[in-house]
């Protein structure tokens, strides 16, 4: 008949995570604890580098067969197919592991992959070292925005999260004059010290994670609260647990892991659910955008852009190309230090709308005095005897990667990072990560034939995609700086999901007399259903046995985490089983809020008996842990004065005019 559970669900999976061992030190300063972690995002960086100086390397194209455009773009993509794989691996793998654990291993497996590209003898063995380095990248991209989001204060969380971007900018441009300087080197030297040299990076992230703390929140999340407060204390309280910022997170953090914890297994399925599935989208959409942005025009292939754009020679080039790596550190600064008071949504409106322009200019500079032309053995595209036209690309190239360094590169990162629930934050990233790395592949392997192909049109195919950003950030991407993970939520549960300008910096936040007196209303109101508890229960009961003869009823118990409200609760009641409908529609004027029951250490949402009907018995209500509900038949909620002889209908009828 009727359960109540007297303990959350138990994880499936049990936390490896040893002992916190860390220093109080390094946890006390919030930039150094913030932004050390960021070296996993310059592994991605010393990729793109370390690819982009040999193209035009004579013994790079001797060693690996020269390449045709497609064959280089094969090499190129090898890299993010593997990151796709590590970044849909990266939940489990943070979720089980901690979020420390998991950047840990990603240094060493970069390492791994460094060892096989340096010794790499043929096109099999070079891609096989870019897959296992991919693999790194993917699961360091997804979860290093992830801990500093979960690690650092919410005045600064955009900060440190965005420095994400730098350290990518960083790894770019460092690699790149190392690969400048090596290129002065005879034979294979020139490509296979850089190759071997940015193994070191990985090396120092390894060692110097083991200094750091783990996040609390995972911590919360596996029932580690003393080890989560002191290092909450630690972070942002300098080792005072009583601190007002301290007390409020570990009571926002302990009120969203309880509630969530009550919403079912973790699995990639929840992602689905009503509320999840919207923020899904935006960061996914996120990160496609910023790959659609055509920024890995400008990055794998700039040594093709300005041979397109008129300018030849190897060195000539090879400076060129540095201009923009050191343009595109600089201007990623600016947003470092100003994106919590900017904010997320104006940066990436002009961002989306500045590249946009930039590359329309690129490709009708290109299209009204390019021709088709041969460079180096290649046939190319190119601009001749237009010096100024060649020097204007440039400049438009240059001016692109600013728009992008300053806007959409640190914000595509930080987005995703802090608009998902805890319960599955980990799983929600891998997805948006996943999505950067599926297009990264797309396009990296693409690029090549394009500008070999329909060359100049391929910067009008980036520029429209940029605009078609714009209008969709417009309409639908709320901001979010300035707020905890946990005060977001209320910024999507405050609706506004096709006019995301109407969502004010106000909402959401919170202090902690808010918390406290919350917390006090919800036990005062425990307290006074807690002596009607046992009579409904009975009422329940005896309801089941006369409704018996017309219905099959299996009885459940709706729980929701202490101190949540009953209207938070009541709103994500939806049902998964295909109707896409919530619940309480189809039940008309079914009100949750209207009758709860009190326990000392949980909120019971009423005694639900559920009738079932044909083919709709399997339907599942989401958010709740265990329950089975009707969403096409009726509910019989709370005790309904019913007369045994009515006909199904009648006591269908009746329980839909009915309120708990």
């Amino acid at each position: 008949m009727c359960h109540l559970l007297s303990s959350p669900p138990a994880h499936v999976l049990i936390p490896l995570s040893p002992p916190l061992q860390y220093s109080a030190f390094i946890a006390g300063n919030p930039y150094i604890v913030g932004s050390f972690a960021c070296i996993g995002g310059g592994l991605f960086g010393l990729d793109i580098s370390s690819m982009s100086g040999v193209l035009s390397n004579d013994a790079y194209k001797n060693t690996f067969g020269n390449p045709t455009s497609n064959a280089q773009g094969a090499i190129v993509a090898a890299m993010p197919a593997g990151s796709l794989v590590g970044a849909l691996i990266v939940s489990k793998l943070a979720d089980w592991l901690g979020r420390k654990l998991t950047i840990i291993i990603s240094g060493w497996i970069w390492v791994i992959g460094s060892v096989l590209q340096c010794a790499a003898v043929d096109r099999g063995m070079l891609v096989a070292g870019r897959v296992v380095s991919g693999l790194s990248v993917g699961i360091a991209s997804a979860t290093v925005p992830i801990y500093q989001s979960e690690i650092t204060a919410p005045a600064i969380r955009g900060r440190l999260v965005s420095m994400q971007q730098w350290s990518i900018t960083w790894g770019i441009f460092l690699q790149y004059f190392v690969e400048f300087g090596c290129s002065y080197l005879n034979g294979t030297p020139s490509f296979r010290i850089p190759w071997g040299l940015q193994m070191i990076p990985a090396v120092i992230l390894s060692l110097g994670m083991l200094f750091f703390p783990e996040s609390p929140r995972w911590l919360i999340d596996h029932g580690r609260d003393d080890e989560a407060l002191e290092i909450l204390a630690d972070l942002h309280g300098k080792g005072n647990q009583d601190s007002e910022l301290v007390q409020l997170e570990i009571a926002e953090i302990q009120e969203q892991v309880r509630f969530e914890r009550e919403q079912g297994a973790k699995s990639y399925k929840d992602l689905l659910k009503p509320g999840i599935l919207r923020r899904v989208g935006l960061g996914t959409s996120l990160q496609m955008w910023s790959q659609l942005s055509g920024m890995n025009i400008m990055m794998y292939y700039i040594i093709y852009v300005f041979q397109g754009a008129g300018l030849t020679g190897r060195r000539g080039n090879l400076i060129a190309d540095s201009v923009q790596y050191v343009l595109n550190v600089c201007f990623t600064v600016p947003a470092i230090i100003y994106i919590d008071r900017w904010g997320r949504r104006p940066l990436l409106l002009i961002g989306t709308f500045l590249m946009g322009f930039w590359l329309m200019l690129v490709g009708g500079l290109q299209g009204g005095f390019g021709h088709w032309g041969e460079v180096d053995g290649d046939r190319v595209w190119v601009i001749s005897d237009h010096d100024s036209i060649t020097k204007g690309v440039i400049v438009c190239s240059y001016l692109f990667v600013c728009s992008f360094a300053i806007t959409m590169g640190p914000v595509s990162w930080t987005y995703p990072a802090e608009i998902f629930p805890m319960r599955v934050r980990a799983k929600a990233v891998s997805v948006s990560t996943a999505t950067n790395w599926l297009f990264n592949f797309a396009l990296a392997w693409a690029v090549p034939p394009g500008l070999s192909s329909i060359a100049y049109k391929t910067y009008f195919i980036f520029g429209t995609f940029n605009f078609a950003a714009f209008i969709h950030i417009l309409f639908m991407f709320p901001e979010t700086s300035g707020r905890t993970l946990e005060e977001i939520e209320e910024v999507f549960a405050s609706g506004n999901m096709f006019t995301a300008w109407r969502i004010g910096r106000h909402i959401g936040t919170k202090t902690l007399g808010d918390v406290i007196t919350k917390e006090k209303d919800d036990k005062d109101s425990d307290k006074v259903h807690e002596d009607h508890y046992d009579e409904k229960v009975s009422a329940a009961d005896v309801r089941v046995d006369k409704l018996a003869p017309y219905y099959d009823f299996t009885m459940y118990t709706i729980r929701a985490g202490y101190s949540q409200s009953m209207r938070t609760v009541n709103e994500r009641f939806f049902c998964d089983s295909g109707c896409g409908q919530p619940c309480r529609r189809q039940t008309k004027n079914l009100e949750l809020s209207a009758t709860t029951y009190g326990s000392t250490s949980w909120r019971i949402l009423g005694i639900i008996a559920v009738m079932g009907s044909g083919t709709q018995s399997d339907c599942h209500m989401t958010d709740i842990p265990t329950p089975v509900v009707i969403c096409h038949a009726a509910w019989a909620p709370g005790f309904l004065p019913m007369d045994p002889s009515s006909s199904p209908a009648a006591l269908e009828n009746l329980a839909l005019s009915q309120k708990f």
